[in-house]
């Protein structure tokens, strides 16, 4: 499949410094290994990409580019501890993230590309670290990623052509970005939001301010039938002492329902745990809990949180990676929105009065996108969420068919 025509105008801009905002799945991160391949064919340069973390470098483009350079005969060595590629005009290809901080200061950069550039602090890593690094070799900058509601470094950036020489930026829906079928893209439609589909398939700057939950009202908040002695369970779990929360429900054809929240104030995982299988003996559990439940606990005798919930004999199903917040509030959006047919893919039964007034209350900071983690209705929210990402999440994999750099390696 050779380039959109957007792209293809995207990789011939010669402009040093280049703004790229798209829809998901639109073919980002193909641009991006292209243009480091372009930049590392000439001999004896550094070139680096970066996002937010290791491991999302990693799984974003480290296995495709090695694969595609080996394939081209481009290889002299590869680091796989330091994420480096060597090719044999000299030249390098680095991984970093945004986690490394100071560390990243020190370089001379011929070209740095930023991935998923407005989840990360730009006032720190680009403009502190990032950007003097580029002065000495007169260096290029390559930003990509899908618009991020309420970042105003983000969306400064992106406007940084209307008043800056050597600043041009361009962007173009998931549709225009010809990786993902228009019967996807409809289901995606029918699926999600209307500010969250265009924010995400569209690239829209969209503005969510106000409460997180916008889409949840009463037409999510029905009867749910009762939870009978042997169905699965899915449990969306948030580890805090006060208070440790859990919502209790089943996952239907359509979506989630709902049907029971536990809250325990001044209390631990062995508490809740206790407490779900006193009200759910013998039921078979899935628990969907804070990733963050990983890190071992001396409170809990060494073991993790996590550890807790497998021991106790519930199923534990979560990301390695912690998931963005962004990613979260958008996939529970998306999931309790009213659809133009009157239907919607959750449902809350009215028992459930705290994670009700969660929803309906949890909200950003004034004047902000920032939620507000002072307010303590946070914490039900959180515990949905974590599920609801899970196992409706936005950024879903797709099939494409292969595509050439068309660069050549000179020496």
């Amino acid at each position: 499949m050779p380039l959109s025509a957007k792209q293809e105008l995207i990789a011939n801009d010669r402009t040093r410094f280049r703004v790229v905002v798209a829809g998901r799945r639109g073919g980002k991160t193909f641009l991006a290994m292209r243009e480091l391949a372009r930049f590392a064919s000439v001999p004896h340069s550094n070139v680096w990409y970066l996002t937010g973390s290791r491991q999302q470098a990693k799984s974003l483009v480290w296995s495709k580019l090695k694969k595609k350079l080996v394939s081209l005969h481009w290889v002299k060595s590869v680091n796989e501890s330091e994420l480096i590629i060597t090719l044999k005009n000299d030249s390098k290809i680095c991984l970093k993230s945004a986690e490394q901080g100071d560390n990243l200061r020190g370089e001379s950069l011929n070209f740095i590309c930023i991935d998923e550039f407005c989840d990360i602090d730009l006032d720190e890593v680009w403009h502190q670290i990032l950007r003097p690094s580029l002065s000495d070799k007169l260096g290029s900058a390559l930003f990509i990623g899908t618009p991020k509601a309420g970042n105003q470094a983000a969306r400064d950036l992106y406007d940084n052509y209307l008043t800056k020489k050597g600043w041009v930026s361009y962007t173009y829906t998931t549709a225009e970005g010809g990786f993902v079928d228009a019967e996807e893209i409809e289901a995606a439609r029918s699926d999600l939001s209307p500010k969250v589909f265009q924010q995400e398939y569209e690239a829209t700057w969209v503005n969510f301010a106000g409460v997180i939950f916008g889409e949840f009202g009463e037409h999510n908040i029905r009867e749910v039938a009762p939870l009978s002695s042997h169905e699965p369970l899915c449990i969306g779990m948030d580890f805090n002492n006060t208070p440790m929360s859990a919502v209790i429900g089943r996952q239907t054809r359509a979506g989630i329902e709902i049907a029971d929240e536990i809250y325990i104030d001044n209390s631990n995982t062995s508490e809740v745990i206790q407490e779900i299988r006193n009200r759910y003996p013998t039921n078979p559990i899935t628990v969907f809990p804070d990733p963050a439940g990983v890190q071992r606990k001396t409170s809990a005798g060494g073991n993790t949180d996590i550890r807790l919930l497998e021991m106790a004999g519930f199923t534990t199903r979560y990301h390695r990676q912690h998931p963005l917040v962004r990613d979260r509030i958008n996939t529970g959006n998306s999931l309790f929105f009213l659809r133009t047919d009157g239907t919607t893919r959750f449902t809350i039964d009215p028992s459930c009065k705290k994670t009700i007034k969660s929803l309906k209350n949890w909200a950003y900071k004034d004047g902000t996108m920032i939620p507000d983690k002072d307010s303590g209705w946070d914490h039900g929210c959180d515990a949905l969420t974590y599920m609801i990402q899970f196992l409706y999440p936005i950024n879903k994999g797709t099939t494409t068919a292969p595509q050439r750099f068309g660069h050549a390696l000179h020496k």
